[in-house]
């Protein structure tokens, strides 16, 4: 008679996995951060153009009444959305401290240590999700001076700062794709440019999808930061709504998050070839 294998081993080795994964991540996601705490004012210097964008375009479109926003104030319309803008901008040129690192010969030594190369994606991620998060504290703090009728239970300031980290995260991992395969500075930085603009405008964070024509509205469905603002309009304002659900939105930004992660993770040998 023979006896089943044991089962132990293996749920040991899969543990084993996740948690030197996870280990792995919070390491890199720190010494990210180190970077941060040494020299703040990167966060108040890419606050300023978001802060812009809401005194001053808020106040004026509020005035005007130029575009229908329901029962919310444009102000109240456009402050999930600007936020969102803060996350994107902050997170679209991460990728150029990749490129950095390549040339200061940091990868060389990040891809021969013990961490996958997915959970080295994953912690630079997570380090700019954070990242995102310190400068949403800005923006939040400056709609809340401003009159924007801000939701105050534990549970949405909660989910705000969820989906700011995810956002965060996402536009981080996309920026490291592009700096893998772009593998210059001047390239990158060409690219990301060309990339901010569209995906802001093609997004419904200044003006509703009902504005759009069918053309520009069919693409801001494939446009992540549309779902990045509907999730945040709807956690963070007062009788703010989702044009497609907080659970669809979440779920499309996770699953975008976890696609890019694998496809970095896939490319960043290649960078320095």
């Amino acid at each position: 008679m023979t006896s089943s294998a044991p089962v132990e081993p293996r749920a040991g080795w899969a543990d084993g996995r996740v948690a030197g994964f996870a280990r792995h991540s919070l390491a890199v996601a720190q010494a990210e951060l180190v970077k941060i705490i040494r020299d703040p004012t990167e966060l108040v210097t890419r606050a300023i153009q978001p802060a812009l964008w809401l005194i001053v375009f808020g106040q004026v479109f509020s005035r005007t009444r130029a575009i229908p926003t329901g029962s919310l104030s444009y102000l109240d319309f456009m402050a999930p959305g600007v936020l969102a803008q803060s996350v994107l901008f902050s997170a679209i040129f991460y990728g150029i401290a990749i490129i950095w690192e390549r040339d200061l010969g940091i990868v060389h030594k990040l891809l021969v240590s013990p961490a996958s190369r997915a959970s080295l994606v994953f912690g630079k991620a997570l380090s700019a999700g954070l990242r995102a998060l310190a400068q949403a504290v800005i923006i939040v703090l400056l709609a809340a001076v401003m009159g924007v009728q801000l939701r105050y239970e534990v549970a949405s300031l909660a989910g705000v700062a969820c989906v700011v980290v995810l956002g965060g995260a996402l536009f981080s991992t996309f920026s490291f794709v592009i700096a893998c395969l772009v593998k210059t500075r001047e390239r990158f930085m060409g690219v990301g440019q060309v990339l901010t603009m569209p995906l802001f405008f093609a997004s419904n964070a200044i003006y509703p999808l009902t504005m759009m024509p069918p053309w520009l509205r069919a693409i801001s469905e494939y446009n992540p930061l549309t779902y990045l603002v509907n999730a945040l309009r709807t956690l963070m304002i007062k009788g703010g709504e989702s044009t497609t659900g907080l659970g669809v939105d979440v779920l499309v930004l996770v699953l975008v998050f976890l696609v890019l992660v694998g496809i970095a993770a896939r490319l960043y040998g290649g960078i320095v070839r």
